[in-house]
């Protein structure tokens, strides 16, 4: 899947290949110590930011928690 920003793309897979090498080789074996991707992880999430401010989508809009409030999109109950 690509990043919602073209730019982001090629420090998407970075860290997907990364992420992926850590899970298996060390968080499998019981190393749950995830500093190893972090850098990649911080730019490329700088980019993903960049990306959503550039497409003008509110970063607090993502975050917010609609499950269970009035605000929460219910699908209408099919008629039987």
């Amino acid at each position: 899947m690509n990043s919602i920003g073209e730019a982001c793309n090629d420090l998407k897979k970075e860290y997907d290949s990364c992420f992926n090498t850590w899970f298996s080789e060390h968080f499998l074996r019981g190393n749950t110590n995830d500093s190893m991707c972090a850098p990649l992880f911080k730019v490329y999430q700088d980019c993903v930011k960049k990306a959503m401010k550039d497409h003008q989508i509110d970063l607090k809009e993502c975050e917010k928690d609609l499950l269970g409030t009035d605000q929460e999109r219910k699908v209408p109950n099919a008629k039987s």
